[in-house]
């Protein structure tokens, strides 16, 4: 899946670098505000705190994006009744750019949009491929897994070798290029899954009634 399915490739790609950046964190923000600000070990370790800021905002949005993908059900010609799998990507997509911030205020911005694309990618995913969803998610986990444990190791020498501007500037414009994902399966979707022999045969045909409540899969960062 991983190989044939564009939806999983790109998927993974885009949460799979948020995920780096995310790692990342422990190192260059520690090695940004040691150098351009002097901060001590104490100090920049406070910075990381925005992160964690990020975790309470979502938390409070997470509801909304919940509301927005059960009302799409009233507008779904494919399967009526049931929730549009696309209407789970639509508060992905300003995340996806405020994953482009930078500096203490920016720590918090990246967070918020590394926690909304990873509920994007497993929500959506899980939606898409409903019978075969573990196999997609562990794709997804894969890549994500392999990011973050590769890309901070080559952090100190991006930032030592490009400098803190241009080296963040690389990272965000990265972020943004991959911010297209969403909006083309926001747009293309439902012609996007009618093409895929995975999602075609994936769909669990018992459904005895239109799903009226389905919440997010909010297992956390």
């Amino acid at each position: 899946m991983l190989l044939t399915e564009p939806v999983v490739t790109f998927f993974t790609l885009w949460v799979s670098f948020a995920w780096g950046i995310l790692f990342s964190f422990f190192s260059s923000v520690g090695q940004t505000f040691r150098h351009n600000y002097g901060w001590g070990t104490f100090t920049t370790g406070l910075v990381q705190l925005a992160i964690s800021k990020e975790a309470v905002i979502c938390t409070a949005v997470n509801p909304i994006q919940d509301r927005i993908y059960l009302r799409s059900a009233r507008k779904n010609q494919e399967n009526p009744g049931l929730p549009i799998p696309e209407a789970r990507l639509y508060t992905s997509i300003p995340g996806s750019l405020l994953f482009a911030g930078v500096p203490t205020l920016g720590v918090a911005c990246t967070g918020v949009g590394i926690y909304s694309i990873y509920m994007a990618v497993v929500n959506y995913l899980t939606d898409a491929y409903e019978k075969y969803a573990a196999s997609a998610l562990s794709a997804a986990s894969l890549g994500r897994s392999s990011f973050g444990a590769f890309l901070p190791l080559a952090s100190f020498e991006l930032f030592d070798t490009l400098g803190y501007g241009w080296a963040g500037s690389l990272l965000g414009f990265v972020g943004v290029a991959l911010s297209v994902v969403p909006v083309v399966l926001v747009l293309n979707g439902p012609d996007i899954r009618r093409r895929s022999p995975f999602m075609r045969e994936s769909r669990f045909e018992a459904h005895a009634e239109p799903i009226q409540d389905r919440p997010s899969a909010n297992t956390g960062v």
